[in-house]
């Protein structure tokens, strides 16, 4: 079995949230989703897990940043072409979300920077190694 990555945000609403994560191509896998979390696949081995705040509260004992304030993590997430990077971005601000970095272009690699609706960051990137500088 390959590694997988499960990324666990704190949401306030959930609905919306999956809402918001199903617009941009995200889907939903009910088995491990309820009115408390929901699982929303990225790949075979990506996974968000969406957690209301009272769901996320029984993981840790720390505060929940306030990511419409600050920055707790960079979540970067590459997808297979510079058009899927900005079509991600184009499916993200259609469903709520907030373009907070101007788009960058390094030659080998193009990256564009949304927040979800709960101020979660996400670098969507698309690398080019062929290009990349000897």
């Amino acid at each position: 079995m390959s590694q997988q990555i499960f990324v666990n945000l704190p949401v306030k609403d959930l609905q919306q949230s999956m809402d918001f994560y199903t617009a941009i191509g995200f889907t939903n896998n009910p088995q491990f989703t309820d009115d408390k979390a929901a699982c929303m696949v990225v790949s075979d081995t990506i996974f968000i897990m969406l957690l209301t705040h009272d769901r996320f509260k029984d993981f840790t004992s720390k505060e929940i940043a306030d990511t419409k304030k600050t920055v707790a993590v960079l979540n970067a997430l590459s997808v297979a072409s510079a058009e899927a990077v900005n079509d991600t971005l184009k499916k993200a601000l259609a469903a709520g979300g907030n373009e907070y970095a101007e788009p960058k272009d390094y030659g080998f690699m193009q990256q564009r920077c949304f927040e979800d609706l709960d101020g979660h960051n996400w670098e969507i990137t698309y690398m080019d190694m062929s290009q990349f500088p000897q």
